[in-house]
């Protein structure tokens, strides 16, 4: 046990902050914050979330790939994440390279909504019949709401139209706009569409995922509704600067892994529609690369225009 503990410096031996990229409420931010509670239990140190959006919800990445390689300062993003390494070459760093893949956290399906459609089989008809004329909404280009739709197109031979947010829209604020009939269609995170759903402004077409999830229990997943091996589902990890040493990172890797096993936590993942992800940190920088490529794919499949 000695030897473990120098071997990692005693880690952590003082705070540490998680950083999360899109602002108070996101996504990250809601599932870093009872993780954070328990690893700070554990620990016996305080474990904080630095909310740091901004700059496309690149400036929290950058901020933790400049920071010490000491396993201080961590990152909690989304498979924007990964998606990233195929969407923007522009960035100030690089996501696969320049990070140090931890443990995958969650998972989370998404919500198909369509104001005017009852079903994915009368959306799929429709776009088969209309090719390019109907419209979907999502958070921006290559995102996890426009890749699942543009999966979603591949999968079943379609052709529709991606319509970006307004600017200054977050995703709020562009899911109640499809509400209102500004597009056909949209992949939406479920607590954002559930309130439109209950009044009946928005009907489920499908979950993203490959299970339903507990807070639509009567949608049915996408593949369900007819759409074989359809599983586009969001999912969150915790990411360290590349250079952290492996003592550190490991030691990471099974304190989370302890914490998510955790029966609270996962009541409480349960009643967010979240389900843990349970894989080594060989695994998950595999995942993270796979799913990077899987975004580079459709990408060239659906000839996506990155600007």
């Amino acid at each position: 046990m000695e030897a473990a503990l120098r071997s990692n410096g005693g880690y952590p031996a003082q705070p540490v902050r998680i950083v999360e990229p899109f602002g108070r409420g996101g996504g990250p931010d809601v599932m870093a914050k009872p993780v954070a509670d328990k690893l700070s239990a554990l620990w016996g140190q305080v474990v904080t979330v630095e909310n740091c959006p901004g700059e496309g919800s690149t400036a929290a990445p950058k901020l933790v790939a400049a920071s010490p390689p000491d396993g201080y300062t961590l990152l909690i993003n989304t498979c924007a994440h990964a998606y990233s390494a195929a969407v923007n070459r522009n960035l100030p760093y690089d996501p696969l390279e320049d990070f140090a893949a931890v443990a995958a956290l969650t998972s989370q399906a998404y919500v198909l909504v369509a104001p005017g459609l009852r079903t994915l089989d009368e959306l799929i008809t429709q776009a088969r019949a209309r090719p390019g004329e109907l419209t979907f909404a999502s958070t921006g280009v290559g995102t996890g709401t426009h890749l699942a739709s543009e999966s979603l197109n591949i999968l079943v031979g379609t052709s529709t139209t991606h319509v970006p947010p307004d600017p200054g829209d977050d995703i709020a604020a562009t899911i109640a706009k499809v509400a209102q009939g500004a597009t056909d269609y949209a992949v939406s995170p479920i607590p954002i569409a559930a309130p439109h759903i209950h009044r009946g402004e928005l009907a489920a077409l499908g979950v993203t995922a490959s299970r339903r999830s507990p807070l639509l229990p009567d949608v049915p997943t996408i593949a369900e509704a007819g759409v074989a091996d359809y599983d586009f589902p969001i999912w969150y990890g915790l990411w360290a600067p590349a250079a952290t040493p492996a003592a550190i990172a490991d030691k990471l890797a099974i304190d989370v892994t302890t914490v998510l096993a955790d029966p609270d936590l996962r009541n409480w993942f349960a009643t967010h529609g979240a389900e843990p992800l349970t894989m080594t940190r060989t695994e998950f920088a595999r995942f993270v690369r796979n799913e990077s490529e899987r975004a580079a794919q459709i990408i060239k499949d659906r000839g996506i225009a990155l600007g």
